[in-house]
This record gives C-alpha cells, structure tokens and sequence, in this order.
C-alpha cells in the first residue's frame, strides 16, 4: 500500500493516539507515526502539541525517519522557539555522524531553522561542516552560510563565515565552488556595498575550469558570477569567451541563457575587426534556434530574451527569419513574439518572404494576431523603404476584403506611411475614403480624419466628410476631438472661404461646450491664432511635419544595455530592470555593459578632456551661439521705464497676448492674408499676479540701489533654466543660474535623473572663456543620484582660468561627466556676476 492511507484518516483523538505511538518503543510504529503526523502537517492541521514527542524520535539511526523530523522541526520551530532549543544537542551531535549524508542533513535544517535564539549554538557545528573532508557536506554548508546570514548578518561576519566561502572557491570539488559561488553572490545582493566576490584573473580561472564539472545549476551560478567580472583588456575578454562558448551546447535552456549573457556582456570589448568577433557571432544563433523547439512556454522566454538580443545586435540573427515563422498551433503569445521579432529582423534581403508570410496571417481567425499582423505590413514599410510601395498594395487587398477591423488597422498603418513617405502614395486616399462609414474605433476614426486633414486640398468634399464626424463630436473620444479640431482648423487654412461656418462651429464646440481642459485649450490657442494672425496660424498648423523613425518601439540604449545583463531572469522577460518591480529594491543592483576597449576616437576637446586624457581633435559637439533659444536669461536692455514697477507680469508672444488682455484691441481690424473673417474673441483667461519680484526694465533695476534700504548684499539672480534637456543627455537634466553673494561667485545648479538608472561619479569642467571663468571646487554629489531623484548644489566659481575670446562675450561652454557619459552644453553668464559690489573703480 502506499503512503496515501496517511492522507484519509480524519477521527476524533487523533492526536492523543498519535502522541502514544511516537512514543512507542518499536522504531517501526515510531516512523509510522511520525509519517502520519507529517501528513496531517501538510494538509493543514496544526499538530505543533506533538513537538517534544517528535523531537525526542530525533535520537535515531534511522535515515528516513530522521528525515521526516528534520521536516517537522523546520516548519515548526518558529512557532514553538523554546522548544526548537531541545534539538540543537541532535544538531551538533549528528555534524560529527560518521554518515556524511547525516551531517550534511543536519547542517542543511540548521539553515532552516530560523530562530535567532539558537543561531548561535549552530556557529561551532557550521565551522566544522565548511571545513569537512565530504565535499557534499562541504556544498551544503557553504548555502548555510547565505541562509545564516540572511538571519543574522553580524554573527556571520564576526565569525569569520565569510572568509572561509571565499577559501571555497579555490576547493577541488566543483560543486564546492558553485555553492560557494551562488552563497558569496546572494549575500552580495543583499550588501551590495561589500566587495564581496573580489574576482580576479586567478579566482576565474578557478570558475571555469570548475564550469566544465558542474551539475547544471551550478554552471549557472557561475555564469552568472562571471558575468558580474570586467576583464581588464579584450584579451581577457576573448579568452572568457572562448571557455564559456561549449555551454552554448548544453540541454539545459537556463545554462545555454546564462552563456548567451555573458558572451554578449563580454562581446562589448571585442574589436568587430577580429576573426572571432565574427565566430563568435556564428556560434550564438544555433543555440537560441535550438530553444524555440522546446514547449511554448519556454519559447515565450527564450523569445523575449531573443528579442533583446536582435536589439543589440541584429546581425546574430539576421539569416535565421524563418524560425521565427509563426506555426498553426503556437498558443498566442508566442506569435506575437515572434511576429515582433520578424519585423526586427527584416531586411531588404528578407522583406519579400516576410511580406508573403504577413499577408497569410491576415487571413486567419485569430483577431488579434490579425491585427498585429496588419501593423507588422506597415512597420516593415516604414522600414524597409524599397518595400514600401509593396506593402502599400498588400494593405490595398486586405481593404477589399471589407473585413472590419482589418480596414481600420490598414487605416492606422496607412497614416504612418504617408507620414514616411510624404507625396508618394496619395493616390489610395479615394480607397481609403470610400470605407470612411465602416470606422468605429477611435484610432482608426482618429487617423482617417488626420489623413482628410492633411490631404484636403486633394479630396474635394473633404469638408463633407469632417462635417459628418462632427455631428456626434460629443460622443467621440478624445483623440478623435483632438483630431477632428485640427484637420478642420487645417482645411480652412486650404480653403479659407468655402469652410468659415465649419471652423466655427467646431471652435464653439471645443471651447464653450467640451470640459475636457485638453480640448479646450487647443481650441482656445487655434481660435486666437486665426482670429490676430492668421498668416503666422498657416506657418504652425501647416508646418513641415518631422518624418517618423523607423523604430518606435525600441528600448532606450541604457536600459537595453542593463536588460542585456540580466539576460535569463524575470527582467529580460519582462523588459524592465528589477527595480521596477522587485519591492524595496533590497538587492537590486544597477549593472551595466562593460565600456569598448577597441581603439574608438576621442570625442573630447582638449580643453575639455578630464585630466590625464590625451589631447585629441576639438569636436564640435558644443552648440553655437545660434543654437541657443535666445538669451536664456531674457534681461531687457531697453532704457528705464519711469513710474513705479509693474505688480503684473503678462506673457508675451511677438505682439500677440494669447492669453487675454491685449486681444480685445487686435479684434477690431480685418485680418491680412487669407480672406479669414472678423472672428469672436473666445472668453479671455485671467492671468495671476505675479507677487513675486516686480518686474522693471532689465539691468537698470538690477543697479538702482534706492530702492532698497542700505546697500544691496547680493545681486539679481535669474531663475533657473533648463540648460541640458535630459533628451539630449540619456536621462539627466541640468537646469540652473548664476548668483553673486558677499563677493563670491556661484553656479547654482539642478540635476535630475529622469533615466531608469543609478548615476554616479559626476564631474564638471568650463572650456576657456572670455573671463576666465572655472570652478573653483570639484562637483560634489555626495550620494547616487537614483530615478526621478533631484538634488541641488552650489559650485563655487572662480577667474583664475585660462582666457579666450567667446561670441558672444559672456558663451560658456561646459562639460559634465558622469558613470554613463560625457555631456556638453553651452549658457550665458550674466554680466553683472563679475562686478564687484560697492561699484567703485579703481584708479588706474
């Protein structure tokens, strides 16, 4: 019979009866009841009364039942700590068993148990298991150690544990060394400011040559130390490499992953020049084709994880397209995985084969594969610029097909493409116009009313077809409001005299009858647009729009960098880095590809370069005085206004008071231009007081001292402005101003990481300038800046630096370093930083 009878007893006094028989004198009723009591344990009844019974059966020979009371202690000793203190005579007792696979048994509960009260009389019996001559016992207690620690991390350090898992990893078994290895890395985690797993040239010699011996599980430990490692030249690099690649064949996907993440981590130092850069490129795509035969769920891993990889770098599997053809019974999510990794891998050399296979998914039943199938036609067009013209056609079919939701992603698509490839393919507008009743969804409704808008010089009722739109604008989403106001603003631009009431009523609409404040506000901003000038409205609503990239969807170089890391874990899957979803951020340490070795070229100028940097060609990465968006400090340099200052500020665009005020006076006289009518001025907004400084005429207030009691102690500061946009610096931005105070000079500045990790080890440096202008201290940002953190500092400034003409005078020129970059952005310093307070000159 088997160990299931245990399962179905259920009668009254049970636990009395069991009490009896634990403590019966024959060793076969013992382990009778004890499997009985572990059985009741797990489904639930708390049979923790019986602890002392069970734990004097501790005293045994017996393998099994020692085993089932090892079971019954770990589960059971938090609740009963005073009790659990019984057993620990039998634990030190049973680390000196002759029986190996006692004393590993007995070291492994240890672990288990966690009870801060008993931790300490376990010390004696783990410092014996490290150092035992059994390497099963020696693997058992280095995981010991990890577990130990995570209760109590002092004892562990004072006891010197941790030095003796570091001695592990030079131990002759290789399944020491992997448990060694995955303790050291656990710990690590959890203290990431412990240089724990101190790795050297020697201590990874000694990881791979015990790489080759390991069980499975084991390999992946030390793969994935070894991808924590950053080899000191690419010679190192490749020689890893070349040790690691044999993994690449193993049966297990985990290990085969963990090979993959760090050839790719290691590949970032291998010149593309070298023979075995592009070996090593050939190696890594048989065994990622190998993991897509494997059940789906695995697939949808490996193709997450595969889909990084194509990010980084494509060419690994640029000849594989095929694999990735979605099969009839893939569940769902795998084809779309895949179908995102095909339009990745498309190519001039593959489109035809890949539009073929497109066009056959956008005929089956699955909706939302059809779907994504539909975009896919349009992705490869955006990509692929020869295709484009045939993916056009194919979505021309797929319209005749008047399969509704095929229609409006076709739609969608289209919009894209006109947008790539502006004037080309225009001649499928009448197509798309005749399915124009067919569109439910907003999108699809959003981007053909788009396509009317931008195109209605070509359309000739396209007033016909905005004006059936609007006769439901209530009940239209938002995109499609926001849609509908734009292509009617941009058709009475076209044509200024047929669509007069139309624009009207949509403006009416949008401002006086929408509470949505999105709505109504680009309602408002169109309305005084048309109504003062309706020349400058045409060169905005008409401007040249920007093409759009080939890729949308990619994922930012820095996080891709930190995913490419974490290849093989719930990150890759996921997409994001563990700090976005593992609470707390215990543990979660920010990891990065290691920098190129290969000889790249400098992008510093010499003046700029941080010390000990060779000199190399002045790059123009610093923008000209005519990049700039105006004098960001915006000081008035007209002559003094008379009468007392202003206690409001109004906001000025050209001549034009878009918000109020100065409207009522420009409603009066007809428009110039483009026939455009005498427009009703939309209610005017209030504008709020500015109760701050009062605002007078630029520079002569900033030296009227009269104004004031007693004598000025500082200057005027301007507020700060946003110097370096965190688009333009990978995640940081930099906004700031400048201040004189009691004689010193400062650089008042304001970083915040808008980028999804840590930064560290910031630096400043000045270019030469007209003043000689340089910081007369090192940044100092005392703690990492994490994401969406800001933290202000004051950098003294100085003028002992070296002097060069700028255009114009006051052009500064600054470079900021930290752990992902170097930055350069260019500002105006005020003049008036560099005068000396009490304004006497001297004689000479």
């Amino acid at each position: 019979m088997t160990d299931s009878k245990y399962f179905t007893t259920t009668k009254k006094g049970e636990i009395f009866e069991l009490k009896a028989e634990l403590n019966s004198d024959k060793k076969e009723k013992k382990k009778e009841a004890v499997k009985k009591v572990i059985a009741s344990m797990t489904v639930g009844k708390d049979v923790s009364a019986l602890f002392p019974d069970v734990v004097n059966c501790m005293q045994t020979d017996n393998l099994e039942l020692k085993k089932l009371v090892y079971l019954y202690l770990m589960n059971y000793a938090k609740s009963q700590p005073d009790m659990a203190i019984m057993a620990v005579n039998t634990f030190v007792k049973d680390c000196e068993d002759p029986n190996p696979l006692i004393r590993a048994l007995a070291v492994r509960t240890m672990g288990c148990i966690r009870v801060d009260k008993i931790t300490e009389y376990l010390c004696e019996p783990l410092r014996k298991c490290l150092k035992d001559e059994d390497p099963y016992v020696r693997k058992t207690a280095a995981v010991c150690v990890a577990k130990l620690h995570d209760i109590n991390a002092q004892l562990v350090e004072d006891q010197g544990f941790l030095d003796t898992l570091k001695d592990l990893i030079s131990d002759s078994n290789p399944m020491v060394v992997a448990n060694a290895v995955a303790a050291l890395s656990e710990i690590a985690e959890s203290h990431p400011s412990s240089n724990l797993l101190d790795l050297n040239p020697q201590s990874i010699n000694k990881l791979l040559t015990a790489l080759n011996e390991c069980t499975e599980w084991g390999q992946i430990f030390i793969l994935d130390c070894l991808a924590n490692y950053t080899p000191k030249d690419d010679r190192e690099a490749q020689s890893i490499c070349e040790r690691v690649t044999p993994r690449l064949s193993h049966a297990n996907s985990a290990v085969v992953l963990s090979a993959v993440k760090v050839l790719m981590k290691f590949m970032e130092m291998l010149s593309k020049d070298l023979d075995y850069y592009g070996t090593l490129l050939k190696k890594l795509a048989p065994p990622l084709v190998t993991l897509l035969s494997a059940e789906p769920e695995l697939q949808y891993v490996a193709l997450r994880n595969i889909n990084l990889i194509v990010q980084k770098r494509p060419e690994i599997l640029k000849h594989e397209m095929k694999v990735f053809f979605v099969k009839y019974n893939d569940p769902i999510y795998v084809k779309l995985e895949k179908l995102d990794i095909m339009i990745r891998l498309a190519s001039q050399a593959n489109i035809a084969q890949v539009l073929a296979e497109l066009k056959e998914y956008a005929t089956e039943v699955d909706v939302d594969f059809v779907r994504k199938a539909v975009r896919a036609i349009g992705r490869c067009a955006i990509k692929v610029e020869q295709s484009a013209e045939r993916c056009v056609s194919t979505l021309l079919d797929l319209i005749q097909t008047k399969v509704n939701y095929v229609v409006q992603e076709a739609i969608v698509v289209i919009k894209d493409i006109f947008r790539k490839y502006p004037n080309k393919y225009e001649s499928v507008i009448a197509t798309l116009c005749e399915n124009l009743d067919s569109l439910d969804e907003p999108e699809a409704r959003a981007a053909m009313i788009w396509i009317v808008g931008e195109y209605a010089e070509r359309i000739d009722n396209a007033d016909e077809l905005l004006e059936s739109f609007l006769e439901g604008f209530h009940d239209e989403s938002t995109q499609v409001q926001l849609q509908l106001l734009t292509a009617i603003v941009k058709l009475f631009l076209k044509k200024p005299t047929e669509t007069q009431e139309l624009v009207q009523q949509v403006l009416s609409l949008a401002t006086q009858d929408s509470d949505n404040p999105d709505l109504r506000d680009r309602g408002y901003i169109y309305w005084r647009l048309l109504s003062t000038d309706p020349v400058a409205a045409k060169e905005v609503v008409l401007a040249e729009k920007p093409l759009i990239s080939e890729e949308t969807d990619l994922i930012e170089p820095t996080l891709l960098d930190e995913l490419i890391c974490y290849i093989g874990t719930l990150a890759s899957v996921y997409h994001k880095p563990p700090s976005a979803f593992v609470e707390g951020g215990r543990g979660v340490v920010h990891k990065s590809l290691p920098p190129r070795t290969a000889s790249s070229e400098s992008t510093e100028s010499p003046e700029m370069a941080p010390a000990g940097a060779p000199p190399g060609e002045q790059l123009d990465v610093i923008p000209t005085q005519g990049d700039l968006l105006g004098d960001l400090l915006n000081l008035d340099l007209g002559p003094p206004v008379s009468g007392p200052p202003l206690a409001t500020s109004s906001v000025q665009m050209g001549a034009v008071d878009l918000l109020g005020g100065g409207l009522d006076s420009l409603m009066g006289d007809e428009p110039e231009g483009i026939g455009a009518p005498n427009f009703v001025a939309p209610p005017a907004a209030t504008v709020p007081a500015n109760l701050g400084a009062p605002m007078g005429s630029g520079l002569s207030d900033l030296f009227d001292l009269t104004s004031g009691v007693g004598t000025l102690s500082g200057s005027y500061v301007a507020p700060k402005a946003v110097w370096l946009p965190a688009m333009k610096a990978k995640g940081l931005e930099i906004s700031g101003t400048f201040t004189r105070q009691v004689g010193s000079i400062s650089m008042d500045l304001q970083l915040t990481n808008k980028a999804l990790q840590v930064m560290t080890d910031f630096a400043i440096q000045f270019n030469r300038n007209s003043f000689g202008l340089a910081p007369a201290a090192p940044l100092q940002v005392h703690a990492p800046l994490s994401p969406n953190q800001t933290v202000e500092i004051s950098l003294p400034l100085n003028t002992v630096g070296s002097v060069m003409k700028m255009e114009p005078l006051n052009n500064l020129q600054v470079a900021v370093k930290n752990n992902i970059d170097v930055f350069y952005f260019s500002t105006l310093y005020p003049l008036h930083i560099l005068f000396v307070e009490d304004g006497k000159m001297g004689e000479s």
